[in-house]
């Protein structure tokens, strides 16, 4: 390899990352329309094991933007992440895989989660204590288009959860 191929491939490393990290971001700040401009025309994502739905990113966008209402609170981590670069030969391809381990803690509006909890010790967590915190694994399918790096599919694969407040009583 040259030095001008593993610039390249340092260069696409970074470009990936900040895709990925915008996914998050996008997700946390209900920014959908940055959500969707992280995807391809065609990209998909797929929540069914977290219990929401499969579909284009445009449709999952939508479903996130009225789901997320109920946390207005969210603070979506994704680290441990594994990149595997597409190799041509020794040249960098136009395809990368991640994979991406992510914990999610989310808190109710207006403080519902703690709505009859009278006695629990949960009555004295702060404010912003999450009341569903998730974890699990992201598998990102990404492409390089005129535009940068794209996600061409996203799939959570959901591993635990914890729920307190009222989201655990119900």
């Amino acid at each position: 390899m040259t030095q001008r191929v593993d610039l390249s491939t340092v260069m696409d490393r970074i470009s990936i990352d900040a895709v990925i990290t915008g996914y998050a971001v996008a997700v946390d700040d209900g920014e959908w329309a940055d959500y969707q401009a992280l995807f391809t025309s065609d990209g998909r994502a797929d929540y069914r094991t977290a219990g929401g739905i499969e579909g284009p990113a445009s449709e999952v966008a939508q479903w996130l933007s009225q789901t997320m209402l109920l946390f207005p609170v969210r603070q979506h981590l994704i680290v441990n992440r594994r990149l595997d670069l597409q190799d041509l030969g020794g040249y960098p391809g136009d395809g990368a895989q991640v994979q991406a381990d992510y914990m999610n803690p989310m808190r109710l509006g207006n403080d519902a989660g703690n709505a009859g909890n009278a006695g629990n010790a949960e009555d004295t967590a702060p404010a912003t204590a999450p009341n569903f915190v998730s974890g699990g694994r992201y598998a990102f399918d990404l492409v390089r288009t005129d535009s940068g790096w794209r996600i061409r599919g996203v799939t959570v694969h959901e591993k635990w959860r914890s729920m307190t407040g009222a989201l655990a009583a119900g």
